[in-house]
Parts: C-alpha cells; sequence; structure tokens
C-alpha cells in the first residue's frame, strides 16, 4: 500500500507540474494588427510563445524589437515552426483566407487552434475546418473582444427579469480601417474580397452573429436578409464598408448594424425582453426591468480569470480546467453559425432576397 500511495503521489505532483509549466504557443502569421493582444502577453509567464510563422521580414523586425523577443523564434512556413518547436497550441493572426491552412497542418498534429474572429471565410471551409476538429480530437476556438466584457454577463444575468428575449440590436465597427490607422499588412487583406469575405459585413458582422447565436442559447435563425454600400468607394472599392443584416427566430428579430463609417469606434448591443431591456456596452450597461419607473446604469465588472482573458482561457481548455458549451462565444458550434449567416448575409445582399436557414 505504501509503494501504490508514493506512485499516486508522484503522479499527481507531475500533472501538478505539467499545470503550472507555461503554455507553449505558436502564431500563425503576424499580418492581424490584433496580434498585439498576444505580444503584448509574451513576457507574462504563464504563456511561452516558442515559434512564429511568418515570411514578411519587415513585419517580424518590426515585432521583434517592439516586444523584445528572439530572432530564433522565428520561421518562414508553417510547417517548420510547428515542425521544430512542437507548441501545445497555435494561435492564428494571418487573412480569414488563411485559417483553413492552419487548421489543415495543426489537426492532424493534434495541436489545437485558436483563430481571430471570424471562424472562416466561407461555410465550405468552416465546415473542412469542422471536419478536421472532430477528427484528430482537437478544440478549435474563435476570439472576439467582446466575449471578455464584464458587461455581457451581467446582460445575462437580467434576461430572466427581462423575459423571452424580442429583440437584439448590435453595432460595431469605426471610421474604418484606413481612417484609424491599421498597419498596411492589416489593410492589405482586411480589403480584399477573396482574403476578408467582404468588408465591414465580415469585419464586424461577426460580432452580431456570435453574441445573437450566444444569447439565442445556440439556435440558428430562421432566415438572413442583408444590404451593403460602398459609401466610401474611393477607399474601398473591392468591398463593402457599410452593412445592415437582420436575422429573425421563431419569436425574436436581431438587427446587426456593422460599419466603417461610424464617428466614432464602438461595440454595443440592445437586448430586448417582453418585459424589460438591457443596453451594454465596454463600460457597463443601463437597464431597465418590470416594475422599475426608471433607467439603472452599471459599471461592468470585470470576469474572473480565466475569462477575462482569451489566451487564458485557451490555456484553460486545452487543459481540461473549462468545458466549453456549445453556445458559448469561442465554441465551435457557435462559429459554425456565424459563418451561416454571414454566408446567407453576402448572399442576401447580392441578391436582394431573404435566404432560409432552416
Amino acid at each position: 500500500m505504501p509503494r501504490i500511495l508514493s506512485i499516486l503521489i508522484v503522479f499527481v505532483a507531475i500533472a501538478a507540474s505539467a499545470q503550472n509549466k507555461p503554455f507553449r504557443i505558436g502564431i500563425a502569421g503576424l499580418t492581424h494588427d490584433h496580434v498585439h493582444w498576444l505580444m503584448g502577453r509574451a513576457h507574462d509567464g504563464d504563456i511561452e510563445v516558442v515559434g512564429i510563422a511568418e515570411a514578411n521580414h519587415e513585419l517580424v523586425d518590426r515585432y521583434l524589437k517592439q516586444y523584445k523577443l528572439p530572432a530564433s523564434i522565428v520561421y518562414p512556413t508553417l510547417d517548420e515552426m510547428l515542425d521544430k518547436t512542437k507548441p501545445e497550441a497555435v494561435t492564428a493572426f494571418n487573412s480569414i483566407y488563411e485559417h483553413l491552412e492552419v487548421v489543415q497542418k495543426c489537426a492532424p498534429r493534434k495541436i489545437h487552434v485558436m483563430v481571430e474572429k471570424p471562424l472562416a471565410v466561407s461555410l465550405d471551409h468552416a465546415l473542412e475546418m469542422e471536419k478536421l476538429a472532430k477528427a484528430n480530437g482537437i478544440q478549435l476556438l474563435t476570439n472576439y473582444e467582446t466575449t471578455w466584457y464584464g458587461s455581457n454577463a451581467q446582460v445575462t444575468s437580467l434576461l430572466p427579469q427581462a423575459g423571452p428575449l424580442r429583440k437584439i440590436v448590435v453595432h460595431d465597427g469605426h471610421e474604418g480601417p484606413k481612417e484609424i490607422g491599421v498597419s498596411k499588412e492589416f489593410l492589405s487583406w482586411l480589403t480584399d474580397p477573396v482574403k476578408n469575405g467582404g468588408g465591414a459585413i465580415i469585419d464586424f458582422g461577426c460580432y452580431g452573429a456570435n453574441l445573437m447565436t450566444w444569447l439565442m442559447n445556440g439556435n440558428k435563425p430562421l432566415t438572413v436578409s442583408a444590404v451593403t454600400q460602398h459609401i466610401k468607394a474611393d477607399i474601398y472599392p473591392r468591398v463593402d464598408d457599410e452593412a445592415t443584416i437582420i436575422v429573425t427566430y421563431p419569436e425574436a428579430q436581431g438587427i446587426i448594424q456593422a460599419s466603417w463609417n461610424w464617428p466614432f469606434s464602438r461595440k454595443d448591443m440592445e437586448v430586448y425582453g417582453q418585459k424589460g431591456y438591457v443596453i451594454a456596452d465596454k463600460n457597463g450597461i443601463r437597464y431597465r426591468m418590470p416594475g422599475e419607473k426608471t433607467e439603472t446604469s452599471k459599471a461592468s465588472d470585470p470576469l474572473p480569470k480565466p475569462m477575462n482573458d482569451p489566451f487564458a482561457y485557451f490555456v484553460a481548455v486545452v487543459r481540461g480546467e473549462i468545458k466549453v458549451q456549445p453556445a458559448d462565444p469561442s465554441s465551435l458550434a457557435n462559429n459554425m453559425i456565424v459563418v451561416q449567416i454571414l454566408d446567407a448575409a453576402r448572399e442576401s445582399a447580392r441578391t436582394g432576397k431573404v435566404v432560409n436557414l432552416r
């Protein structure tokens, strides 16, 4: 019995040690400016960036200098980075079109993947990614900035009082990627109809589709309709810069307003139930519930770790500390519906017809 107990103690110690080691993460691409989010975490101790796959030397030099990282972790191809560094997981910060290739290379190696929003450039790509992830038993997550807002958790806590959902309105966007000064590498594919799949309709339409799928408990809408415009065709000649998407459910409606024409950056939503409403942005919420004569405002409380950070969350999921639920904003199931909504929205905008999803 003492020998068995000793062996168990050793196994527990090894498991605890593994859990406490920095999470070995690789980066696929540096052309998405949101990579600053992860690069800013590179020296925090819980995450170790073991490899970066990027062929653009000028871009690489810029990031290595800014974040004081060694050139030895940079590889010209994803294959070489994966084989030489053997990361536990990879984050994709390249074009949306390249997300499929990242999963094609990582999944057979049993390497988990988190992509920057949205999951895929098209439903065809998403279906292949889903198949690869499930066949190889890897986590395939999608990161949205809005997932980590404490205000969103406050919204869900009030929904039982608000009653059955009737309307959700989500506003996302900014003055335009060129206007706000994104990097030239990011701008080059963000305004490419193939690499990004569209303009504002994809870049910011995905936020609303993701939040609505979450609030509707993972249910797919009945119909999707959309209109897009080229208000600034001189700046964005190949993709839309203004989009409105309407999704319908059996007893509710969602309106997604995605724009590169807002006077200021915004990411906020209005959630209306049968008996009350909640309006939320990054900083907090305003709400009015049954029996209340005035509106109440509350600042948002920060989410607890690891729910306050995409990469801490990724670590917790891979290490089995958190189980991803189907409707969760980061989940594969939620984001398969997001891509279906975006595909249907592009089709509706092109044809002027309502697209049925069921």
